[in-house]
């Protein structure tokens, strides 16, 4: 599968597509949001990793004008934040419009067992 990570963090960005790229996936991996929407209406992923707490632009936000696009409403998105809290996990599945929820730092079976739901 072919994934896309949104990750200010250089450091979780490379953990999260070694694990990907280990498993024998695709990954393309970007600091910010700068150009995302265009790429995902223009190529087809499996899923895209969204942090949550970026300084340009949060994924919440990110995540609203993704699902107004009508060429990428329907993309699947995970969040994959420090934000671990019951409530955060909450809101961001609900309100912020995630299809999934990852914690950092994520194992590999953690990782496995979310991709198994694709």
């Amino acid at each position: 599968m072919r994934f896309l990570i949104v990750d200010d963090s250089a450091v979780d960005r490379h953990f999260l597509a070694s694990l990907l790229e280990d498993l024998g996936h695709q990954v393309e991996a970007y600091e910010n949001t700068a150009g995302v929407i265009e790429k995902l209406a223009t190529s087809k992923y499996a899923s895209v990793f969204l942090d949550i707490v970026m300084p340009e632009k949060d994924g919440y936000k990110f995540l609203r004008e993704l699902r107004l696009n009508q060429r990428t409403e329907n993309q699947h998105v995970i969040f994959y934040s420090c934000k671990k809290t019951p409530i955060e996990i909450n809101y961001g599945l609900t309100r912020g419009g995630a299809d999934d929820y990852l914690t950092k730092p994520i194992s590999r079976e953690r990782l496995e067992q979310t991709l198994q739901r694709l």
